[in-house]
């Protein structure tokens, strides 16, 4: 992040890519009628090197926040979920990173003066709620974008 803004410019295009990549593998799982899977995940998982470079970046990012004066860093994207205190010679940080909403189903929540993770997955009432039938085909993040944009176009103020 300090030195080599290239990399992580060639980083979010390769992540990018591999969507693009996943979103027409799923489409053809889903004509051949198997279920989707997310590559991006299955590489992060693997990879050993992902895990060393997610660590070095949380200690860049929580570096950077402590030289500013920062008493949190908040993060999301390709990384995993999660809430910690980060501690260096320098002082403390919190580190809160989202995950996405893609992969992991998680976001940040504060309330009541405290941070925690929401994780879709454990929110039985949320599961409950059916969609409308115009919503209950398999969409593809294409069509799930394009439908959140003409909702928020289309709000009346």
């Amino acid at each position: 992040m300090r030195y080599s803004k290239w990399l992580a410019k060639l980083g979010a295009v390769g992540y990018d890519t591999l969507i693009l990549i996943n979103t027409f593998v799923n489409w053809c799982l889903t004509r051949l009628g198997r279920e989707k899977i997310s590559l991006s995940k299955r590489v992060k998982d693997s990879v050993k090197s992902a895990i060393k470079f997610i660590n070095d970046f949380e200690k860049v990012a929580a570096d950077i926040a402590i030289e500013n004066g920062f008493d949190y860093v908040v993060c999301g994207h390709i990384h995993c979920p999660e809430i910690k205190k980060i501690i260096t010679l320098k002082g403390e940080v919190i580190y809160m990173n989202s995950g996405d909403w893609v992969e992991n189903l998680t976001a940040l929540e504060y309330n009541e003066g405290e941070w925690r993770i929401y994780r879709y997955i454990e929110d039985v009432k949320a599961q409950s709620i059916k969609l409308p039938k115009r919503f209950s085909k398999n969409l593809d993040n294409d069509e799930i974008y394009r439908g959140l944009v003409n909702q928020f176009l289309t709000v009346k103020k």
